[in-house]
């Protein structure tokens, strides 16, 4: 369909789709169906596609390959990520500093630093973090855990050591 035409409604949100397989999708979301189950674990999908590339990670057929290292991978997005650390491409940019990150998660993370988000919390203090591990080195104070130690001064420490 080329005419600009949006024909399929969400009955739920003012949202239109261009093809009917979106509309099934978007209405899936919305009521839980999830038709696509896999026969090794039962985890269910809304796509069929879904279903496809989670039965990759059972079977361990990883048919992308990087041609630079050889190494294999099992989605094709993982590849093409992969092959920034050979180029050293960086294309994704913040819009406030222009810091520049080899995968968009990366740079999702960064612009918490920007805005002010702080997703990451616990309940038992309510401290929140704009980054997932400075909440995970946080929560050692309150279990006690000191996963890293020095050989040097035999002691245990609940930050990273540098």
């Amino acid at each position: 369909m080329h005419s600009g035409d949006w024909p399929y409604s969400c009955g739920v949100y003012n949202k239109a789709f261009s093809h009917k397989n979106a509309l099934i999708k978007n209405q899936r979301i919305h009521n839980g169906e999830r038709p696509y189950s896999c026969d090794a674990c039962n985890k269910a999908f809304i796509l069929k596609n879904n279903l496809n590339r989670h039965q990759r990670m059972h079977s361990g057929l990883r048919p992308y390959f990087c041609g630079v290292c050889n190494k294999a991978f099992s989605e094709k997005s993982n590849l093409n990520r992969h092959q920034c650390r050979h180029s050293g491409e960086l294309p994704y940019s913040s819009g406030v500093c222009n810091k520049l990150f080899n995968h968009n998660s990366h740079l999702i993370i960064h612009q918490h630093i920007h805005s002010g988000e702080r997703p990451y919390s616990r309940g038992v203090c309510n401290k929140a973090f704009s980054q997932k591990n400075a909440l995970i080195k946080h929560q050692c104070i309150h279990s006690g855990k000191r996963p890293h130690s020095c050989d040097a001064y035999n002691k245990a420490a609940a930050g990273v050591l540098t």
